[in-house]
């Protein structure tokens, strides 16, 4: 048996072609919905990006114990754990978080991994002074890389994001071209072979949008405005005008996206590997693109547009190709799913369910599930209603971080933070291991009490514009919300962060 994970990020479920986009041109998504079950009530867990992937390899949710962090020691990680019982597992991606302070121990799990460079504000080319010598302007397939000006952080991520950007002149010098072009040499090199997974993850469609001339053409609109293919996270300022042109290089970029898609595709095709190949594609979560009148995630509440995800699966033991599902799944359900595929035991510390006979025939594996990020709202939906919970105060406290890996996204934990650290008894999953436990000093610069507690019926409501005032249904999925916490272990000082009695 063989497996392949196709991982984008920020891929919009909304901007798909499958999911009823009718301006966005992915036509090998909808080719891809065809050979395979497609999902209507996928989720996210934690939030954003190695949260997210912390759940992929522990099969349980990162956020209410832990902010962006590393593999902890006592994480029980799918892909070494089909490692460890014979079967092979390989990574190739552009993601450029895995080689960061935060996402360091991810990588190294795998039998193998190959990591394409220059995403995003990657620090990659050394160039000391882009805006006098050692740079010209960019020749090749797209010339739309806007000048790198005195207004970009001489240190700053979108000063190297400038930098990276020139030296990416051709499509095939592009990060997620190379990353799909290592996955389908893997492919093509070990297609006769037997047992083993490959996860192909490009970090797009992330901002920045940059894609290629061919793509940008096929959304063509008038547009003489600044350059703008990167909105910052806030609320949304800009002009209708800057908002479409966003919106249509996010637009490209998602077209570039299912380009690379369409080779996956192709190569399963020409090598008959849909006979025993698993192959699942999906995201770690959306973006909001001017919704709710903002940009991005992570500052306001996760809405539809962030939280509800494209998921496809193909699983060739059952063959279920063209059909849709509409039980209620999630990210920490992906490791058990592997494991049960390739015969192996699934950890008693996973809380995801194996989706085999989901695909086969939508046997529901959860009645309610939680998403959400370390600090701001817990979120419950049971795949009709969405209740979020918010802090009870706008100083969103207590709040500490459980590790044994005290780093940030790009850094490590600060002696400041590290002199409040106490070690305490373990949790049931840190398997016997005491954990630090560390006052969680750098909050994101929102008052997610300020947003209140909101609740939505997203089947009435898709676009969750008008929330509900239904105490009956608030008291039901509250419970909900308690029961999945307790069955996680959260802490004590969560409940209290969000003004829940239990009693």
């Amino acid at each position: 048996m063989k497996a392949i994970l196709v991982l984008f990020d920020s891929l919009n479920r909304h901007m798909l072609s499958p999911y009823g986009c009718d301006w966005v041109h992915t036509p090998n998504f909808d080719r891809l919905a065809e050979r395979t079950a497609r999902f209507d009530r996928a989720y996210v867990g934690s939030m954003p990006c190695m949260p997210a992937r912390r759940e992929l390899h522990t099969g349980r949710y990162n956020f209410l114990h832990r902010s962006w962090g590393p593999v902890e020691p006592f994480d029980e990680s799918m892909p070494q754990i089909l490692r460890d019982n014979g079967v092979y597992t390989h990574l190739v991606s552009d993601h450029m978080h895995y080689w960061e302070d935060g996402g360091a121990t991810y990588h190294t799990r795998y039998s193998s991994w190959e990591l394409s460079r220059g995403q995003e504000g990657d620090r990659w080319m050394g160039v000391v002074d882009p805006w006098n010598r050692g740079m010209t302007d960019p020749v090749g397939d797209d010339s739309t890389v806007p000048p790198i000006t005195e207004t970009h952080e001489r240190s700053g991520i979108r000063r190297r994001d400038r930098v990276n950007r020139r030296f990416q002149r051709w499509e095939d010098e592009q990060p997620q071209a190379k990353t799909f072009r290592k996955g389908i040499e893997f492919m093509r090199r070990n297609h006769d072979a037997d047992n083993w997974m490959l996860q192909i993850e490009t970090f797009d469609p992330h901002e920045p949008f940059f894609s290629q001339r061919k793509y940008k053409d096929r959304y063509p609109h008038h547009y003489d405005g600044p350059s703008f293919d990167w909105p910052d996270y806030s609320e949304v300022k800009e002009t209708p005008e800057q908002i479409e042109h966003c919106r249509y290089e996010y637009g490209a970029l998602l077209s570039m996206c299912d380009a690379y898609l369409g080779d996956v595709l192709d190569t399963m095709d020409e090598l008959g590997l849909w006979d025993d190949t698993m192959l699942i594609v999906t995201t770690d979560h959306g973006f909001l693109l001017g919704e709710h009148g903002w940009w991005a995630k992570g500052i306001q509440p996760f809405y539809n547009e962030v939280a509800r995800i494209p998921l496809f699966v193909w699983d060739p033991r059952c063959g279920v190709s063209g059909e849709r599902r509409e039980s209620l799944v999630q990210w920490i359900d992906f490791a058990p799913t592997m494991l049960e595929y390739f015969g192996v035991d699934i950890p008693e510390t996973m809380e995801g369910r194996p989706l085999a006979k989901t695909v086969a025939s939508d046997i529901p594996v959860r009645t309610a599930a939680l998403f959400g990020v370390h600090e701001g709202h817990v979120n419950c939906t049971d795949g009709r209603y969405v209740y979020m919970r918010a802090p009870a105060s706008s100083e969103n406290r207590p709040l500490y971080n459980y590790t044994l890996m005290p780093t940030h996204v790009t850094s490590r934990f600060s002696a400041e933070e590290l002199r409040t650290a106490t070690l305490v008894p373990p949790f049931g999953f840190t398997r016997e291991m005491p954990v630090l436990k560390v006052w969680a000093r750098h909050l994101r610069k929102a008052d997610f009490h300020a947003y209140g507690n909101l609740l939505f019926d997203v089947d009435a409501d898709p676009e969750q514009e008008h929330p509900l005032d239904s105490p009956d249904v608030e008291r039901t999925m509250l419970k909900y919300m308690i029961e999945l916490m307790e069955a996680n272990e959260a802490p004590e000082e969560q409940y209290e962060r969000l003004g829940i009695d239990r009693h």
